[in-house]
């Protein structure tokens, strides 16, 4: 599935380093939590964008509340505020074929271009370093940051193999 969460206007970006290592020490932190998998993500000013497997509506409804309060909570306690962080509730696209999941791979890994928050490359504020579908092979590693080991690999065969079907995405944003 495709998820997106936004923000209530007026908080700082997730794209600020301590707003992000707040949000990844949570998504860390809520992966594989009532049987919700976070497979990627992307972090912009005030949406995040994730990429999940849930073995259900209901285990999908629990771990993104879940996952809502942990966000709220450690956004809240950064920002040294209280109050409502999330806008509303999550938005979910369940993907049912392999062009969906390439087509939501691409949107996803490459949301900060259609966002101009960068102009090329891969998005620092993303999960796009640790992806293993890029054509051409992966580019090399981020020697700063080691892949997060609650980083999931999908299980599913439509996001684990079957969106390979469609090519693999070009590290340019092209495809």
């Amino acid at each position: 599935m495709h998820v997106t969460l936004r923000l209530v206007a007026g908080l700082p970006s997730l794209r600020e380093r301590a707003a992000y290592r707040a949000l990844v020490r949570t998504l860390g932190a809520a992966c594989e939590r009532f049987g919700l998998r976070i497979v990627h993500w992307s972090a912009l000013g005030n949406h995040l964008h994730l990429m999940v497997e849930a073995s259900d509506r209901a285990a999908l409804s629990r771990g993104m509340q879940g996952l809502g309060v942990r966000i709220a909570r450690a956004l809240n306690r950064l920002w040294r505020r209280q109050g409502k962080v999330l806008a509303d509730r999550y938005h979910a696209h369940v993907l049912n074929s392999p062009r969906e999941v390439r087509t939501a791979l691409a949107y996803v890994l490459h949301n900060a271009r259609k966002h101009r928050a960068i102009a090329a490359g891969l998005d620092a504020f993303s999960s796009a370093w640790w992806f293993d579908g890029w054509r051409g092979g992966a580019p090399p590693a981020r020697a700063a940051i080691e892949r997060p080991p609650w980083l999931r690999r999908a299980r599913t065969w439509l996001l684990a193999r079957g969106w390979r079907r469609r090519g693999l995405l070009d590290v340019g944003g092209t495809s």
